[in-house]
């Protein structure tokens, strides 16, 4: 498996396509704002004019996108990836969508003689620089056994779920986890703050204990310096609580902490900052408590 076509250089596409390319991975990209794909090409990448072109002669095709639409139309739409890549070719989503689009990926998938893999990632901007994300494998085991050294060039825990959609089940289960964990970071900040501690005294004598975790080691420092750069947007969280939520209805569960969160995001979006990073939540809190 030597030659990869990548479509999709936001935030964290473009940080992965050039570790393959560091990996020794012959690397041709297509996006559909030819400029973002700039840096890769810099580090060697080859450019593609079309979806089409990118999608044909490779041995694995990496899609990571912005939402369940873009992900339908860059597969199934004229000019996609399902109609262009040749029989055997891996065609691995690595976008968070629809657990459901996945399957059906797979499904036209197998009946064109090609290999689907759904396998989004957690790690944020800063596992995609450094090659450490989580990388959630669903499809047919040897398939995903076979890519292995692929996502080995982009992550450190690398883990098969399950049959197709099961990456995407795993990715939701992360989503939920991560809403109470940056809330939390939030208000830990804000309770700092309104009793007089020095916030990053607190941080400092909490995030080595129980309540540590992987949000107040990147993102609290990020909430003190106020630099809210996206390592993943708010509206890309917002898409993946959505997701969750509505696995969650077809299941009959309750999910008020990922709602109500949520439903902060939300709320951010429509002041103006979707396009910010997840650690704006602050913003939130300092809001209704100023």
């Amino acid at each position: 498996m030597k030659k990869i076509g990548f479509i999709g250089l936001g935030v964290m596409g473009s940080a992965m396509a050039q570790n393959l390319l560091k990996a020794g991975f012959e690397v041709s990209v297509w996006a559909r704002r030819p400029e973002k794909a700039r840096p890769v090409l810099e580090k060697g990448a080859h450019w593609c004019e079309t979806l089409s072109e990118c999608a044909r002669g490779r041995d694995a095709i990496i899609t990571i996108v912005g939402f369940p639409q873009d992900v339908r139309e860059v597969y199934f739409g004229a000019g996609g990836i399902l109609e262009n890549a040749d029989q055997g070719t891996f065609l691995i989503d690595m976008t968070t969508t629809s657990p459901q689009l996945s399957v059906e990926i797979y499904a036209a998938a197998i009946q064109r003689g090609l290999h689907a893999i759904d396998a989004p990632v957690s790690g944020g901007d800063t596992g995609a620089k450094n090659a450490t994300l989580s990388i959630m494998m669903g499809g047919d085991q040897a398939d995903c056994e076979a890519c292995i050294p692929l996502f080995e060039a982009m992550g450190k825990n690398i883990v098969y779920e399950g049959p197709a959609g099961s990456g995407q089940h795993t990715k939701a289960a992360n989503q939920i986890a991560l809403g109470g964990a940056i809330a939390g970071v939030c208000e830990a900040i804000s309770y700092a703050r309104a009793t007089g501690l020095d916030v990053q005294t607190m941080l400092d004598s909490i995030s080595q204990g129980a309540a540590g975790s992987w949000q107040m080691s990147n993102n609290a420092p990020r909430m003190l310096k106020g630099d809210f750069a996206p390592g993943f947007y708010v509206k890309h969280y917002i898409k993946d609580c959505n997701i969750a939520l509505e696995q969650a209805d077809e299941h009959e569960l309750s999910l008020p902490v990922l709602q109500l969160v949520r439903d902060m995001y939300t709320k951010l979006a429509a002041e103006g900052m979707e396009n910010d990073g997840t650690q704006t939540l602050i913003h939130y809190y300092e809001k209704e408590h100023s």
